[in-house]
Formats: C-alpha cells, sequence, structure tokens
C-alpha cells in the first residue's frame, strides 16, 4: 500500500481518516495517557506519513513538523513520565511516528546534491528532485548495544549526568563501522568502566525514536571488577549485588526508588536485562 499513492490519498481523504496530534515531535496525551487523534485536515500542508490501517480499515496518519520543531537530543523529564503512563500499544505507535517525522522534518534536502527532497512511499522513503541525482533515501535505523555484566554474582551498572537523582542503568552505546554486535559490547565497556569482558550473548532488542535507534540488549561476563570511568561518559559507575538490583527492581514497580539505586522503568530494556539477569 505505501507504493499506491492513490490508494493512500484515498485512505487520507475518508472523513473517518485519524490524525496523530503531536507537539513537534512529542505525543499530545488525554488525562489518562492515552494518544490524541484528530482529523487529517488538521495537519494543512504538511507532508503526512502513513502509520497503517487499524482492524476497520480506517487509515492513520501524522504530519512532519517544521525543521525546528525536530530535534535529537534525550527523551525530557517530561517526555519520560509521560512514557511511564502510555499504554503498550500506543507507544508502539508514538515511537513508530515520532522516528518517521522525526527523520522526515531533517531530511529535506538530500546530502548527496543538496536539492529538495520530497516524501514518498508514505514517508518510507524520500526522493531528490534534482533529475540529474534522483537519489532515493531512507530512514534510517542506528544500532546501539545496551548491555548488563556482571562479575562474581554483582552486576555493573553506571549512571549519566542527565539520569533523574539517584538513577543507574546497564551501559549502552553506539555501534561503530566495522564492528559486530559483540565487539561493539566488550569496546564500549572497556571504555566506560575499563574493563575486558567475554561471553557475550544477545538477549532482547527495543526500537528507540530518541532518535532513531534500535536497542541491541546483550549480557556479558567481566574477567575483572576494578574499574576505571570515563568521566566524560559517566557520572559513577558501580558494582551492585543481586540483593540491591531486586529491592530497587521491586521498588520500581510500586513506582519508588529503591535504597542502593532507582531503577530503570519498565518501558525500557535495561529493566528487561536486569530482571533477566535476576532470574537467572
Amino acid at each position: 500500500m505505501r507504493r499506491d499513492e492513490a490508494a493512500l490519498q484515498a485512505l487520507a481523504s475518508a472523513p473517518e481518516a485519524r490524525l496523530l496530534l503531536l507537539d513537534g515531535i512529542d505525543p499530545q496525551l488525554t488525562g489518562d495517557g492515552a494518544l490524541v487523534w484528530g482529523k487529517v485536515a488538521q495537519a494543512g500542508d504538511a507532508e503526512l506519513v502513513f502509520l497503517g490501517v487499524d482492524a476497520e480499515g480506517v487509515g492513520s496518519f501524522a504530519a512532519v513538523p517544521r525543521p525546528e520543531q525536530s530535534h535529537i537530543g534525550p527523551a525530557s523529564p517530561a517526555l519520560w513520565a509521560a512514557m511511564a503512563s502510555i499504554g503498550p500499544s500506543d507507544l508502539a505507535i508514538y515511537g513508530l511516528a515520532r522516528s518517521l517525522v522525526g527523520w522526515h522534518a531533517r531530511h529535506r534536502f538530500c546530502p548527496r546534491c543538496g536539492s529538495p527532497t520530497l516524501l514518498g512511499k508514505g514517508g518510507w522513503q524520500r526522493g531528490c528532485v534534482n533529475e540529474v541525482c534522483g537519489a532515493d533515501h531512507f530512514p534510517r535505523t542506528d544500532p546501539v548495544v545496551i548491555m548488563s555484566v556482571e562479575h562474581d554474582g554483582d552486576l555493573l551498572l553506571g549512571r549519566q549526568p542527565r539520569f533523574p537523582v539517584h538513577r543507574y542503568s546497564t551501559l549502552a552505546g553506539f555501534v561503530e563501522p566495522g564492528e559486530s554486535l559483540e565487539e561493539a559490547v566488550a569496546r564500549e565497556i572497556f571504555e566506560e568502566a575499563g574493563i575486558a569482558v567475554e561471553d557475550v550473548r544477545f538477549i532482547a532488542s527495543q526500537p528507540w525514536p530518541f532518535p532513531s535507534s534500535l536497542m541491541l540488549g546483550c549480557h556479558a561476563r567481566a574477567l575483572s571488577r576494578e574499574l576505571t570511568m570515563d568521566e566524560s561518559e559517566l557520572e559513577d559507575v558501580r558494582w551492585f549485588s543481586r540483593a540491591e538490583v531486586a529491592e530497587a527492581m521491586e521498588a520500581r514497580e510500586r513506582g519508588e526508588a529503591g535504597v542502593a539505586f532507582d531503577a530503570p522503568g519498565k518501558h525500557a530494556v535495561a529493566w528487561h536485562l536486569m530482571d533477566h539477569w535476576l532470574k537467572g
């Protein structure tokens, strides 16, 4: 359907067609944490990204914001709080929409020749208008490794300066060109914490629209526990016992901070890596 312009136009023109209402690239939410939907006409002359159809065949769309309304920074504290209240289905829809409309807002010109680009395939492509160039460009996804690291029954966690007070989480970093996932895990842990690891295993993945990452959750075993922290990346890094991690996770499920640290929320793959480790 993405390749059928007539079908997409018919979906968007239908009176029941839905437009996901956004504040730039941040979600608009009802009082109970649900996404807010409007009519496609509210998009004005903005480009439309096709999000899909529901069980009744009703089309859903999102409008591409102006370039100044799109950013590539991490989630704000307000958005972190909002994501904790959004249901799984709505969170998945929002994540898709945020990644796509943000990419379109930042890629209005061809990186090959500098000419303007136009949205195509329902928002899953942009095409250069320069007939000599004619390059096609596609929404990007950046792979990021995020990993639980253990040594003698303890778990390695760190905190970045932008984290909420007392928050610790698993280490993470972008996969670099020419690396395997296993190499990226080993390099990132060595760079940030100064330790070597082995037995890197893939656990689970999660799309992360800040701005367009795919989090690749892994687990590794440290060969030593003496830490050398990268102060340009982290504010603190330390080992936590199994009991401390379990208490922090139980507290997070109650909406509270743990005694040793404040664990990430369930909407983050870091929580699931820690839970996977606790369950053996």
